[in-house]
């Protein structure tokens, strides 16, 4: 793991075996705390030989001595520093692992250019305790392309003017198209202008739970006023609201109080706000009145710059025919991608050599069933399944739900979904002009049984197994 941004990370004191290295970008700074503390704590030991633990801190923090050690001063990580005052060794650190005292006075945040002190911001103070955001998900991180370039306008639109240029903004696409990664920047860049602004940011099935505990515990009163009282809020996978009557009856009464308030609002879906099933009409009107931006499936092109993007993240060397040799082989989306470039990080690791197409070939691999994905069709698809059930294809694509036919549809759709590179929409369409929720569902209830039920597994392996020999 290995960020361009660690190079902002600069030591500060090491003291008792406690290494602290400070943060100043609270979103970085909540961001290791939660989720490298081990992993940074490891690579120390590692390379010094010894027990110390590394420690996060951010700049509210720096008027606080470390146990039994002088105040304020600090080094960039990695940097060579030359021989200081007080018995430094060239690295900034005393012999005993004691960082040179600094002339400003305890308690004083950093100096600026001129000398004087700075007020020092509590980490993420305008944050609430939500979703993890991570610094990678910013905005000069995001790859604009064709399919994603209004969404992308209208989020910096949203960052730049909360409250103003789109209320509701409502992002919808497939998974792994880059909705996360938009909400994530909109949260960095809002709190990086203006820190003490109330921001919240959680997933829908946070809410809702949230939402049940507050009604068992009898505090609807601190529920409301922690959704509420915000200058803007953030649900990602809103589609989480579907059939759940009680929680969209609150939502309802949360967007309105904020709508009202003047205060911004932002939704990602994997559906348009008309494609939620079970939605209160309400809600879809009200989701449907500021902008509704669509992701859709990166080109190629875009996928070539996506994955030069998270190597140079990466600090990996990526050449130009890996990378166009990945953006060809996978295109469903970015994090397949990114998953393919971990795949010949690892691979290249093991073996000690540079990425190369070779590696990359090895690493991604030419399937057999790579090949069935791009030669496989659905009417191939919907002709086995009638053969193997005895049902006819114009019943598999009618509205009949009786269990005779929807099983194997939903067989057929489960397929199709592992077996094509087709989008949800599209083998819904395929399959009588169902909606990619329809299809969502069946994938998981297919999921779901085959693992209680041995027949239908037995069932599934004979319809791949048919299907391979048929493409070959």
């Amino acid at each position: 793991m290995c960020r361009h941004w660690f190079d902002d990370i600069e030591a500060l004191d090491l003291s008792h075996g406690v290494l602290r290295l400070l943060v100043r970008e609270p979103i970085q700074l909540r961001y290791l705390q939660k989720s490298c503390q081990d992993q940074f704590t490891e690579a120390l030991q590692a390379v010094s030989g010894r027990l110390i633990v590394v420690q996060f801190v951010g700049e509210h923090e720096l008027g606080r001595a470390a146990p039994h050690h002088h105040d304020g001063g600090r080094t960039r990580s990695g940097a060579s520093t030359s021989a200081r005052p007080g018995g430094t060794n060239g690295t900034g650190f005393n012999p005993d692992g004691a960082h040179p005292a600094e002339s400003r006075p305890a308690g004083s945040g950093p100096a600026d250019t001129n000398g004087h002190a700075t007020r020092p911001a509590t980490p993420s103070a305008g944050l609430r305790e939500g979703l993890l955001i991570s610094p990678d998900h910013s905005f000069d991180q995001f790859v604009v392309g064709p399919g994603n370039r209004l969404a992308h306008a209208a989020a910096v639109a949203v960052s730049d003017k909360p409250g103003q240029s789109y209320n509701p903004f409502f992002i919808h696409g497939g998974v792994g198209l880059g909705k996360t990664h938009l909400l994530q920047a909109i949260c960095q860049t809002v709190l990086r202008r203006n820190p003490d602004f109330q921001l919240h940011y959680v997933s829908c099935e946070s809410f809702m739970t949230e939402f049940l505990e507050a009604v068992q515990a009898g505090e609807m009163s601190n529920f409301r006023h922690q959704y509420r009282n915000v200058d803007m809020l953030v649900i990602d996978d809103i589609h989480d609201l579907a059939k759940r009557d009680r929680t969209q009856e609150e939502f309802f009464h949360t967007f309105n109080t904020l709508h009202q308030a003047g205060k911004q609002i932002v939704l990602s879906s994997d559906a348009p706000p008309n494609e939620i099933p079970d939605l209160e009409e309400r809600l879809t009107s009200r989701f449907n009145s500021g902008l509704v931006a669509r992701i859709d499936k990166p080109s190629y092109e875009t996928r070539v710059a996506i994955v030069k993007q998270k190597a140079r993240l990466r600090g990996l060397p990526m050449p130009d025919d890996v990378a166009n040799y990945i953006a060809s082989r996978i295109d469903t989306n970015i994090r397949e991608l990114e998953g393919a470039i971990t795949r010949i990080q690892g691979l290249a690791m093991v073996n000690e050599a540079p990425i190369a197409l070779d590696i990359a070939k090895e690493a991604i691999g030419d399937t057999s069933a790579d090949t069935d994905a791009r030669h496989l069709t659905i009417q191939d698809i919907l002709e086995l399944i009638s053969d193997y059930y005895g049902i006819k294809v114009s019943e598999l694509l009618s509205k009949r739900r009786h269990k005779s036919v929807a099983l194997p549809r939903q067989v057929g759709m489960w397929i199709a979904r592992q077996h094509t590179r087709f989008s949800l929409e599209e083998i819904g369409g395929y399959f009588g002009g169902r909606d990619h929720t329809t299809v969502m569902h069946a994938v998981r209830t297919v999921d779901a049984r085959r693992r209680d039920d041995a027949t239908l597994n037995q069932d599934i392996l004979r319809l791949e197994t048919t299907l391979l020999h048929a493409s070959t």
